[in-house]
């Protein structure tokens, strides 16, 4: 028998003997299984940005500005074909909740095939266009934070194939409930990464090139361990063939294209939003960074939990047990909200040691302490809501409604009240923190109101139709 009949095989009958159809699907035990290494991986993956700020930090804070400006360009580009890799990903967890092998075996090669296409698009975009983009964005920044952008830009668009390849395989490992290599291999790029931080920064003195060079090296190691991970393990069956396969890719790109779309113009208006944060000088800049870099802490257990929920309800959509997606979506929010909470509490209290490891002027440290407070009590009340509840939607196929709020709710409530606040009534930075949580707001009472209407419901099975 070949080796991909062999592990569809086993595939099938694991899947089968852990999900028997009318069964629960989920037990607590499994979905701590899930949940603890996704948590585990996103508090890893935060630890890079926050490495390479704080390890920067020593060559001044243009460096730790030029780094921030670029990580917020970064995240578009590479939102978009995480956003493929997500639509992927719900693809093989319905089918694998339906037990069709053949038909993951197939999402699994469109998923590879399709992610690293438009990630080496990306990579030239970005190499070509390298400080023409940072201009067109950011206008006229000092020239050593224009220095450091370019640098620190360069050597992570090189990287954009490595880290689609990586997220393909780590997709793929998710959709099947096994998170736990996903870590592992995260686990292994930081160590890599932080090493590689201070022999190039401190020992070799090269400042921000040698923060990118060694993010650029974790992530092309990682991309080929997840490759043999993926091979060794034979958790996921993945066909071999080189090729088109247009019924497949549709079913990626349903989910795909309306996720890509929301989180490019999401990510579109962060940009424009940053370049407001730019024209108040150095000392918001890097307040705003380093809100950002310690308050993402706080949203490792709302991402992670998102992430949860499109495995656990994509395979109960697949299995058609809908009312198990529905329970199963809600208890996983309020586990969100509890570690959002013990978390928030605990950047509160423990603010001013953190502060003192970034090396800022007392100007921005009073910035800074002003904007972590209200962002994580804001954090508090509203993010898991307004990013993991909707992740369930999307598991489901409710992918168009959840891109229409969040592209309007950004730019009506994000953008357009942060300009407002920020230059109308001159409350600068602060006001586009204000801006923020407004559209935290307004998109989490839109996505609760439609999980309580059951309106989601009729999308639900949409992919695993012939």
């Amino acid at each position: 028998m070949r080796y991909e009949e062999r592990a569809e095989t086993h595939f099938l009958q694991t899947k089968r003997k852990a999900w028997g159809f009318g069964t629960i699907m989920f037990t607590n035990k499994q979905l701590r299984k899930l949940v603890v290494p996704l948590v585990l991986e996103q508090l890893l993956s935060v630890t890079i940005g926050m490495a390479d700020t704080m390890m920067v930090a020593s060559c001044g804070e243009a460096a730790v500005s030029g780094i921030s400006l670029v990580d917020t360009i970064s995240v578009l580009l590479i939102g978009l074909f995480s956003a493929m890799a997500s639509g992927g990903a719900v693809t093989v967890a319905q089918y694998i909740g339906k037990g069709d092998g053949d038909k993951v075996s197939r999402a699994s090669n469109q998923l590879f095939m399709s992610v690293t296409a438009l990630s080496v698009v990306f990579m030239a975009v970005a190499l070509i266009g390298n400080r023409q983009i940072l201009s067109v964005i950011y206008g006229q920044i000092d020239a050593d934070v224009m220095r450091s952008a370019q640098i620190y830009f360069y050597y992570n668009a090189v990287s954009f194939p490595f880290l689609g390849i990586y997220n393909s395989g780590a997709a793929l490992f998710r959709a099947v409930g096994n998170s736990k290599v996903s870590m592992q291999v995260s686990l292994f790029s930081n160590i890599l990464n932080v090493a590689g931080n201070a022999l190039l920064i401190y020992g070799a003195g090269m400042g921000v090139a040698g923060a990118a060079l060694s993010t650029l090296i974790s992530r092309v190691l990682s991309a080929g361990v997840i490759c043999f991970m993926l091979m060794r393990k034979g958790d996921v069956p993945v066909s071999k063939k080189i090729g088109l396969d247009r019924p497949i890719l549709n079913k990626i790109l349903y989910i795909g294209i309306p996720s890509g779309l929301e989180n490019s113009i999401f990510q579109v208006g962060k940009i424009l939003l940053s370049s407001l944060t730019a024209s108040f000088g150095t000392a918001a800049i890097t307040a705003n960074a380093v809100t950002g870099s310690v308050g993402n802490f706080q949203l490792i257990p709302a991402g992670a939990i998102g992430t949860a929920i499109v495995t656990v309800v994509g395979q109960c959509v697949g299995a058609g047990e809908y009312k198990q997606a529905r329970r199963y979506m809600f208890k996983l929010l309020w586990t969100a909200y509890l570690f959002v909470t013990i978390i928030g509490i605990g950047l509160i209290v423990f603010r001013e040691p953190i502060f003192t490891m970034y090396n800022l002027s007392e100007e921005t440290t009073r910035l800074t302490e002003k904007l972590l407070l209200y962002h994580c009590v804001c954090c508090m009340l509203m993010h898991p809501m307004s990013f993991a509840l909707p992740n369930g939607l999307r598991a489901a196929g409710d992918v168009r409604f959840t891109m229409i709020v969040a592209i309007a709710s950004m730019w009506i409530c994000r953008l357009g009240l942060a300009y407002f606040l920020a230059k109308g009534l001159n409350m600068g930075v602060f006001g586009i923190y204000v801006a923020m949580t407004a559209d935290w707001l307004v998109r989490g009472i839109c996505f609760l109101v439609r999980v309580l209407t059951g309106k989601w419901e009729k999308y639900m099975g949409v992919l695993t139709k012939e």
